[in-house]
């Protein structure tokens, strides 16, 4: 996998049947970029335009196994899901 992360926040526009994305911010972290996307929806004052979060496959689907991995190391995984068990140690 990567070193290189970077998480991008694009700008969809909608005119009528026309859609345009353009990259706004870039962030080396999810957390960086969430950051921005917050504050741009909070200045955001027109209807046709939305931001979303966007990175390679890699990027995102290691962000997932990570929060995934600290999930069970703290057991909040097992907190939200009583129907699995809590594996013995």
């Amino acid at each position: 996998m990567s070193n290189n992360k970077v998480w991008l926040v694009i700008e969809k526009n909608v005119y009528g049947d026309n859609k345009n994305f353009s990259v706004i911010k870039t962030a080396d972290t999810v957390e960086g970029a969430m950051k921005f996307k917050v504050h741009l929806e909070a200045l955001n004052d027109r209807k046709n335009q939305t931001y979303f979060l966007a990175s390679d496959v890699d990027t995102v689907l290691g962000n997932v196994a990570e929060h995934h991995n600290k999930s069970v190391e703290n057991g909040t995984y097992y907190d939200n899901h009583p129907e699995i068990d809590r594996p013995d140690f």
